[in-house]
């Protein structure tokens, strides 16, 4: 059997699980109400964010940071956010994904054993999965208090498939003086907190580490690992993602940098955003149609639970102008398939409103 056919085959056993996923080559059209972009502040497109882009020199930084790619733009981007979230340092990646590999690859390094929330993201599970280091798995916000060997606890503020929180103090809490805490707070960034620095911010303790992203709410592109100095140096010169990985271009750090100014100052959008929150998990209540995470929180999952189901409503929802995609395993576990709506503060009321009569008169969602 040629390779080929192998993977054929994998390809129908994909298929025969409904678990065939497939890259659109479109954005959904302008009279569709677009419920699927983490841009939770609507700053990829805000006027400010797009000029600033557009004012480049180059397009491609031209190397890894530690050779051809340093620009002034990733130091001046690195300094500002580490004082927005109160660390000493801050370190940029050219994508989340790979600063949850490097910063995990490193703090992995100086520990014994990693401890991780069983919901946490794909990035940090084979961050976790690379070291080879034993795991704990805990259950959903229920860590296990620290015993005598050095360990990483690993965890998301807010999830991104439940868009519940969990408290970074009380996590924190379970520490031991050896121990360290990464806290991934990509989906909690510009959204929670004051100024939107997120929900660990008044944690001034050399143990946290943040793991964060310019992504999503700040509507860019890259991520960073944030923390004590010494260790972001140990991460510039020991993390692969980041010494063997094409810079983030310039022209993306200063729309980036502008993103942020636009995004501590956001304190309407962020009112906005919870108000929609709130209408569309009241909205759904109302029908008794069960829903995820927490009352202000911009992600809320419409639990579904069969795959083919799940994948069966959002074609109906499109077909109505709405695009809320469906999430199955093995992004979130088996029978829980849902909607995940993305909340944006530049979605009308009556456009929740709209999402709320259309899910109602479905029949295939689970009844609260």
């Amino acid at each position: 059997m040629s390779y080929l056919e192998r993977v054929d085959a994998r390809l129908a056993a994909i298929a025969a699980d409904h678990r065939t996923r497939t890259v659109e080559p479109w954005q959904p059209r302008g009279d569709v109400i677009d419920f699927s972009s983490n841009d939770y502040l609507a700053l990829s497109r805000d006027p400010q964010v797009v000029t600033a882009f557009r004012q480049a020199k180059r397009v491609g930084s031209g190397g890894a940071r530690l050779l051809g790619g340093r620009h002034r733009e990733h130091s001046l981007l690195e300094e500002e956010l580490a004082a927005w979230l109160g660390r000493e340092r801050a370190l940029i990646f050219s994508s989340g994904y790979l600063a949850a590999l490097g910063a995990i690859a490193v703090l992995g390094s100086v520990v014994d054993r990693i401890v991780s929330d069983r919901l946490n993201h794909a990035s940090l599970i084979d961050g976790m999965r690379a070291t080879g280091l034993p795991r704990t798995i805990f259950p959903h916000a229920l860590p296990p208090r620290s015993d005598a060997e050095p360990a990483l606890y690993v965890s998301e503020t807010l999830f991104s498939m439940d868009g519940d929180t969990i408290d970074p103090a009380r996590l924190l809490a379970t520490l031991g003086p050896d121990d360290v805490l990464l806290l991934d707070e990509a989906h909690a960034l510009g959204v929670y907190g004051v100024e939107g620095a997120g929900l660990a911010n008044g944690l001034r303790d050399e143990r946290v580490v943040i793991l964060g992203t310019v992504s999503k709410a700040l509507g860019a592109l890259g991520g960073f690992v944030a923390g004590p100095a010494r260790l972001i140096d140990l991460i510039a010169n020991a993390a692969r993602p980041f010494i063997f990985d094409t810079a983030l271009p310039p022209s993306i750090a200063l729309a980036a940098r502008v993103a942020l100014v636009l995004a501590r100052k956001a304190d309407d959008r962020r009112a906005h955003l919870r108000a929609l929150a709130v209408r569309l998990r009241a909205g759904l209540m109302t029908h008794e149609i069960a829903s995820g995470g927490e009352a202000a929180s911009p992600i809320v999952p419409i639990l579904i639970g069969d795959e083919e189901a799940a994948l069966l409503t959002a074609r109906l929802l499109l077909s109505k102008n709405i695009y809320a995609p469906a999430v199955r395993p093995p992004t979130v576990p088996p029978d829980t398939s849902r909607l995940r709506v993305s909340l944006r503060s530049d979605i009308r009321v009556e456009d929740v409103d709209a999402l709320v009569r259309e899910v109602s008169r479905g029949t295939s969602f689970e009844r609260s």
